[in-house]
C-alpha cells in the first residue's frame, strides 16, 4: 500500500519519485484523496507557506493564429464561434493591468494569438508594458508564442520578468495535437527566455487524450527544466475545435494530477489554471492544497470565476493573498519613489 506521507517526505528531502511512485498517484483510489491533498500540502506549506498568488490574463489578440493546435479555438482549424480581433490598444492593456491590480493579482499576463510575435509587435508590447510598470506597478508576464532571444530579451528589457510558454503535454504526445511546430520550437523558445534573464513560467493542459505516462513525463520535464511557475490547465473542451469530445475528467483526477505536480516540483509556484472551474468544480477549493497560485476572472476566448469569489474562495480556506505592493493601481510609479 502506497504512504502519501513517505512521497511527501521524499519530495521534501528533494528525492525524486520513481515512475511506479508516480502511477500510485495518478491511480490512487477516490477514497484516498483527503489522505493525498495532506500530504502533498505538507510539501506546499514547507516550500511555499500558506499564501495564494492570483494571477489575471488578458487576450490582447484574439483568434487569426496560422497554427493548428487542436485544443485552441483560436487556431486556423478551429470553427469555434469565438471573437477574433487584432491587437488591442496600448489604453485597452494599462486598463486590463490597473483591474487586475485591483484584483489583488501579482502578475498581469497579456497573452497575444500567433505563430510568434512579429518586430512590430514586440515593439508594441514594450512600450505597453513600460508603461505598465510606471503607472501600474504590477508584475507582468507575456505569452505570445515561438521567439528567439533578441526577442525575449527585448521584453525583459521593458520589464516582463517571466515569459509564458507551456510544453502543454510530452513530446511523445505533442504531435498528435500539434503539426504546425514541434515540442523542440517550444523548448528553444524556453531556453531562448532562460538566457535574455527571464523567468519561466511553463506547464501544460491534461484531458487531451494522453496517457497517464504523458502526464508523467510532462511533469519531469518540468521538474529538469526547473521552472518558475507551472500552469495546470484542464482542457476545456470547446465546440468547432478537434477535441471538443476530449476533457472526460473528473475532480478527483484533477486533484491527483496537481498532487503529482507537487512532489514532482515541490519548491515552484503551481498553478491551478484554465478548466478549473469545469472540472473540479465543488472541489476547486481543495485544489489550493496542492497548487499555491491560481487564475481569476477568465481564460483566452472563456469565462471563468469572478475574482471577488476566488478571493473569497481562498479566504474560506484559510489561506493568505500574495501580492505585490498596497499602492492603489491609478498612482504612478513617481509618485511611490
Amino acid at each position: 500500500m502506497i504512504s502519501y506521507q513517505a512521497l511527501a517526505d521524499k519530495s521534501i528531502r528533494g528525492e525524486c519519485l520513481t515512475r511506479d511512485e508516480c502511477h500510485g498517484v495518478l491511480r490512487s483510489p477516490d477514497s484516498d484523496i483527503m489522505d493525498l491533498l495532506a500530504a502533498a500540502y505538507r510539501v506546499r506549506r514547507t516550500f511555499c507557506g500558506n499564501k495564494v498568488h492570483i494571477h489575471v490574463l488578458m487576450n490582447a489578440k484574439s483568434g487569426l493564429c496560422p497554427e493548428d493546435c487542436g485544443y485552441c479555438s483560436q487556431s486556423k482549424i478551429s470553427k469555434a464561434a469565438i471573437e477574433k480581433y487584432p491587437m488591442v490598444t496600448r489604453e485597452k492593456l494599462v486598463e486590463g493591468a490597473k483591474r487586475a491590480k485591483n484584483a489583488m493579482a501579482k502578475r498581469f499576463c497579456i497573452v497575444t494569438a500567433g505563430r510568434g510575435p512579429t518586430p512590430r509587435e514586440i515593439d508594441f508590447l514594450t512600450g505597453a508594458v513600460r508603461q505598465i510598470v510606471d503607472e501600474v506597478g504590477i508584475k507582468v508576464c507575456v505569452s505570445a508564442g515561438l521567439m528567439d532571444e533578441a526577442k525575449a530579451r527585448a521584453l525583459r528589457e521593458a520589464g516582463v520578468d517571466q515569459l509564458n510558454h507551456n510544453l502543454n503535454t510530452s513530446e511523445r504526445f505533442y504531435s498528435s495535437i500539434t503539426t504546425t511546430h514541434t515540442y523542440q520550437d517550444r523548448m528553444q523558445t524556453l531556453k531562448a527566455a532562460r538566457a535574455a534573464g527571464m523567468n519561466l513560467c511553463t506547464g501544460g493542459i491534461v484531458g487531451m487524450g494522453e496517457t497517464d505516462d504523458d502526464i508523467i513525463d510532462m511533469l519531469l520535464e518540468l521538474r529538469d527544466l526547473n521552472v518558475q511557475s507551472i500552469p495546470i490547465n484542464f482542457l476545456i473542451p470547446i465546440k468547432g475545435t478537434p477535441l471538443q469530445d476530449e476533457g472526460r475528467l473528473t475532480p478527483h483526477q484533477c486533484l491527483r494530477i496537481l498532487c503529482l505536480a507537487r512532489f514532482l516540483n515541490p519548491r515552484q509556484e503551481i498553478r491551478v489554471s484554465g478548466g478549473r472551474e469545469v472540472h473540479l468544480r465543488s472541489l476547486q477549493p481543495l485544489s489550493l492544497y496542492p497548487a499555491n497560485s491560481v487564475f481569476t476572472e477568465g481564460y483566452l476566448t472563456t469565462p471563468g470565476q469572478h475574482w471577488n469569489e476566488t478571493l473569497q474562495m481562498i479566504k474560506d480556506m484559510g489561506f493568505a493573498i500574495e501580492h505585490g505592493d498596497e499602492t492603489p493601481a491609478h498612482e504612478p510609479a513617481a509618485a511611490r519613489a
